[in-house]
């Protein structure tokens, strides 16, 4: 299962008059950082709940909040008094007009001064705040996966793609070498034109030179590569795309030395094809789990 880090998750559900909702934001990122908003009677199991959002994400940039309304959408509001009738006090004694209706109307915006009515957290709201918050999880994963298996079927078809141009290559393999041959030759006539010069030496020396720009290496490693990553693709984990970004380096290093091996326009057609299948894959892997 390939899983996207990009995804959202909300699930509402009543108990005792009141709406508990949690909704859950995920966006990609290195490593697992988690924002959390949730009432100041929930500040008991802040942490119990982060730990449940942390291990369902399992890795992302996430924002989260819980939130606690009435049944009807609107918030128990209390007037916290002594806070309102300090700040009363303190303005009487600078100035206090006889219509003080727009200090009262102030006063009321500063924070603080009406705030949510909020009893203790009692076990059986707390079972009903789990419940809530793991189906919001649920919903996450299935944004997730959804996402994940489109990108999916863009990995498969690059990958694909990158190893039908490595099979390509096979055609002006022979090619290749026949017109390496036809330029050292001639180089060598240039600059040793008075000069004889050893047969088997320069068989000797051509041979070696061959030999350092032999690719056939570089194409099983590259095969065995895109193998790899289709088959880490395909298999059960949730958390693979550090793995995938592995292979996906390890890929490019082999396209980079074939590159530089080839030394055949033909050929750097297709390192150039591959190339490019290779970093659509890299921008990709990035938002993976």
């Amino acid at each position: 299962m390939l899983l996207s880090m990009t995804g959202y998750g909300r699930s509402v559900k009543s108990y005792n008059n009141k709406e508990i909702s949690v909704e859950i934001k995920s966006l990609n990122g290195k490593t697992s950082d988690l924002r959390l908003r949730v009432p100041s009677n929930f500040k008991e199991k802040e942490l119990d709940i982060r730990k449940m959002i942390m291990e369902g994400c399992m890795r992302g940039k996430l924002e989260a909040q819980v939130a606690i309304t009435s049944a009807h959408g609107e918030e128990e509001y209390g007037l916290n008094k002594e806070l309102f009738k300090k700040y009363l006090d303190e303005l009487s004694d600078i100035a206090m007009p006889n219509d003080s209706s727009d200090y009262l109307q102030s006063i009321l915006k500063i924070p603080n001064v009406v705030k949510a009515e909020l009893k203790d957290l009692d076990e059986q709201e707390w079972e009903v705040i789990r419940e809530v918050t793991l189906d919001a999880l649920k919903n996450i994963r299935a944004f997730r996966k959804e996402e994940g298996d489109v990108t999916k079927v863009d990995f498969i078809t690059r990958v694909n793609s990158i190893m039908v141009h490595l099979e390509s290559i096979e055609p002006f393999e022979k090619d290749r070498v026949e017109k390496l041959k036809i330029r050292l030759k001639s180089k060598l006539e240039e600059f040793l034109t008075n000069e004889k010069v050893d047969p088997n030496r320069y068989e000797q020396e051509i041979i070696y030179y061959l030999e350092k720009l032999d690719v056939n290496e570089e194409k099983v490693r590259l095969s065995q590569h895109c193998k790899y990553f289709l088959e880490i693709l395909n298999n059960e984990d949730d958390s693979k795309g550090k793995k995938l970004g592995f292979i996906a380096q390890e890929m490019g290093r082999e396209i980079n030395t074939l590159g530089a091996k080839a030394q055949d326009a033909d050929i750097q057609q297709h390192v150039v094809g591959m190339k490019d299948e290779l970093e659509k894959i890299k921008e990709q892997v990035l938002n993976i789990i």
